[in-house]
């Protein structure tokens, strides 16, 4: 029986009730007469804290509160490709369509439409073993996803019956399987706690690159599949552009993005703009790889830390069925604040700058459902989980504590740094403070696969840019006239460096996206333009004489090159690099003579 209690209290976003007796940790429940939804956090003998996650205004002491026998969980299956969500998964468009453009308080609607037939084709036979994990068929739910029908975790069992290849709704039966003690049916949908990770055969460190067009990324800060990523940055250097950019263009099969308590305006971008954008690899529209899950900074506090672990938990379910996802969370300050918030109301001890003693280990074990798995059930699959997190310090103090919490769990650190942003400089990715602990994996991997003197170029290309700071700090003491021709031609290398190769324009149409091979021959240029040019000084050719020759603006040109035409503008310029230089260098040869 549902347990029912009655509420005493109501402060903000938190209802305490009484005559809890066998309710649950993290059970649903439902608030007052309109049903409003929420999550216990608390038991204290027959009383309950609880989070709800809607407007709380008009709720009273008195008011009835119904248990509903299960913890927050999603429904999985197909038709969550292409969906807008709420922080507990409920369909935003169904919504509108259903009851208008404001969400009444209590609504209750199903994740995936249960009237849709979907194409199921069995790709098991009746009297076969099966297993958690295993494929029992698949679904075609958008031109780029095959929708694999998963049996649920820690089935074991025969099948004793499964459908014929034909059209199902999520709701209809479509194998019978007889374990040790009872017939289970199984259905194209399944559901599964969100605070519970997936469970998986076995972790591998992440070992292959994931690309994702931004040259400041790929070549200096990379990620790989199953990586972690921070985006700190202040309020206005681009952490939210910069996970649009990530969400469009990096190298996954399905990517879940989840606006935690960002602004509205932000996430109403996203859902206008991403209609309208095509995938760069297969040209078929980029929400036909993507889910949605909107927690705007105007919708109740509470639900913020749910739509984290509703964006992770289809991630998982995805990764179950061999797929390489990306989760980027925009912005986990936001959800951090929301554990903040709730923590006062329950009048806990708090830590630094009034955060909860536990947000460290709540960050922590968020991170850690990221990954490259092998995947459970019969068969060798292998999927991995990339998450990404905006943090968004207070003041672009990266001393606070989410900052510091998530810098020691994350593997990737794309410092932004305002005084770029406030240049035009996107990304605005500070390149003498962010690092990437998988640099020397993803430049073993580029180098055999793209060019052998990856790893190489993209060392002389940071050391050069550091090499700048140092030059330019000699000339800030002593001034600009003392500096060898050497050292100024370090500048203004790193100034082509920082201008043209590093900066790119998130509207451009060609420059939006730049592949590996283009970010290859691009940087190969340029370090091979800084080696002829010392060179040439070295044979004292002014550098008035280098920087003005023609190849100059051919290389900072080089971004808007469409990429198909890339391998063969690159053997051009390399030409010209060559000829250019070393008639200049023939020249003062000739007048030393």
């Amino acid at each position: 029986m549902p347990v029912t209690g009655l509420i005493t209290r109501v402060v903000g976003p938190l209802v305490v009730a009484k005559d809890m007796i066998g309710a649950r940790m993290h059970e649903l429940v439902r608030l007052g007469e309109l049903g409003i939804m929420g999550e216990i956090i608390r038991l204290e003998s027959d009383k309950a804290a609880i989070q709800a996650y809607e407007e709380t205004m008009g709720l009273k002491p008195g008011e009835k509160v119904e248990g509903t026998g299960h913890t927050l969980s999603l429904t999985l299956g197909p038709g969550l490709i292409g969906q807008i969500y709420d922080g507990v998964q409920r369909s935003l468009p169904s919504i509108e369509a259903k009851f208008g453009a404001f969400i009444e308080r209590g609504i209750s609607i199903p994740a995936i439409d249960t009237g849709k037939k979907w194409l199921f084709q069995p790709t098991l036979k009746t009297g076969v073993d099966i297993v958690g994990g295993d494929i029992i068929g698949v679904v075609e739910e958008t031109p780029l996803v095959q929708h694999k029908i998963l049996a649920p975790p820690f089935i074991k069992g025969v099948i004793n019956h499964i459908v014929n290849e034909g059209n199902y709704t999520v709701s209809e039966p479509i194998a019978e399987v007889k374990t040790a003690a009872d017939v289970i049916k199984l259905y194209m949908a399944q559901t599964w706690p969100v605070r519970v990770p997936r469970p998986y055969g076995t972790m591998t460190p992440p070992q292959v690159p994931q690309s994702c067009g931004q040259r400041v990324i790929d070549a200096f800060f990379p990620v790989c599949k199953g990586g972690t990523v921070m985006i700190p940055g202040g309020f206005g250097t681009g952490k939210t552009v910069m996970i649009h950019q990530l969400a469009k263009f990096i190298d996954a099969d399905i990517v879940v993005f989840v606006g935690c308590g960002e602004r509205g305006n932000e996430m109403a971008d996203v859902v206008e703009s991403f209609p309208k954008l095509s995938d760069p690899k297969t040209g078929h529209p980029l929400m036909a790889r993507t889910i949605l899950v909107a927690n705007t900074s105007n919708m109740p506090i509470a639900a913020r830390e749910a739509s984290v672990y509703t964006g992770i938990t289809m991630a998982e379910y995805y990764r179950d069925m061999g797929y390489d996802v990306v989760m980027a969370a925009d912005s986990t300050s936001r959800w951090a604040e929301a554990l903040r918030e709730i923590s006062g109301r329950l009048e806990e001890m708090p830590g630094e700058e009034g955060y909860p003693a536990y947000l460290a280990a709540r960050l922590a074990e968020f991170y850690s459902r990221a990954g490259l798995v092998t995947t459970i059930g019969s068969g060798e699959r292998m999927g991995s989980v990339t998450l990404v997190g905006a943090v968004s310090p207070p003041g672009a103090d990266f001393s606070e504590p989410v900052t510091q919490h998530t810098l020691r769990i994350t593997k990737v650190f794309w410092g932004l740094d305002f005084t770029l942003a406030h240049r035009r400089h996107f990304p605005a990715i500070n390149w003498l403070t962010s690092y990437s602990m998988y640099f020397d994996l993803v430049s073993e991997w580029y180098s055999k696969s793209v060019g052998s003197d990856w790893g190489r170029l993209c060392r002389e290309a940071i050391h050069l840019l550091g090499q700048e700071e140092e030059v330019k700090e000699i000339a800030s003491l002593l001034g600009a006239e003392v500096l060898a021709e050497s050292q100024r031609l370090i500048v203004e290398v790193a100034r082509i460096i920082r201008e043209d190769f590093l900066r790119q324009s998130a509207f451009h149409p060609v420059d939006t996206y730049c592949p590996v091979e283009k970010t290859y021959h691009m940087l190969r240029l340029l370090m091979k333009f800084y080696r002829k040019a010392r060179f040439a000084i070295g044979q004292e050719v002014s550098l008035d004489h280098i920087m003005s020759l023609p190849v100059r603006e051919e290389i900072a040109r080089m971004k808007l090159v469409p990429n198909e035409d890339i391998t063969k503008v690159a053997g051009e310029v390399d030409v010209n690099i060559d000829d250019q230089i070393n008639k200049l260098v023939e020249e003062r040869g000739a007048r030393k003579e």
